[in-house]
């Protein structure tokens, strides 16, 4: 179960660009590394949260997302939309006063309207969770192995966007970063979105 199979999926989709590692790029360059450790560990547990639901609850789970996954999927992506509008609006010295990273539970809960989390963690239920044997050993091995994984690689965008900062600095240079991370959270909304429609139309 927590195998080399296990650990390459976790670590390929948890530090390859998304919803979550845009925004914590975006904070690490906006509020720096320390500020931002709140909002990281909060998506790692609310990651661990949806491994837990969907590896001891998968076939009840499975059958309500085909459900609601179109609706849930219009309003994360909308939510995302939202999020690269601020993430562009960010920068200036005024509003950087204002704003305030991510908590560490707006970092959980904004799993739960993450596309890609969502997707994670159902391909982790499904891939890994044994048929038979104890079931909440198994829940509790995938979730500690799972955060394990999570947590540095997400940490790698904070720190690459905390390094950024002090190049940054420029408010021009900041724009331009905070524009084109805005622009990229924008086109993953965009992707996720055409993906479920075409799901759902199939």
């Amino acid at each position: 179960m927590i195998d080399t199979a296990f650990v390459s999926y976790v670590t390929v989709m948890s530090i390859t660009p998304g919803p979550n590692n845009l925004l914590l790029a975006a904070s690490g360059v906006n509020f720096g590394l320390r500020r931002s450790v709140p909002m990281m560990l909060g998506i790692t547990l609310g990651c661990v949260v949806q491994c837990a639901l969907m590896t001891s609850m998968l076939a009840i789970l499975l059958s309500w997302m085909n459900v609601v996954r179109l609706p849930m999927a219009v309003v994360g992506c909308t939510y995302l939309f939202w999020l690269s509008w601020k993430i562009y609006r960010s920068g200036t010295p005024k509003e950087g006063e204002k704003q305030q990273p991510m908590n560490m539970v707006g970092g959980a809960l904004f799993q739960a309207i993450n596309p890609k989390a969502w997707l994670m963690a159902t391909n982790v239920a499904i891939l890994f969770t044994p048929p038979d044997g104890n079931m909440l050993h198994h829940t509790l091995l995938i979730c500690v192995g799972f955060a394990l994984i999570n947590l540095p690689c997400i940490l790698i965008w904070v720190v690459m966007g905390d390094r950024l900062r002090q190049a940054l600095r420029v408010e021009w240079k900041l724009k331009l970063f905070n524009t084109i991370m805005g622009g990229m959270m924008a086109l993953t909304a965009l992707w996720l979105l055409v993906g479920e429609v075409r799901h759902a139309l199939n």
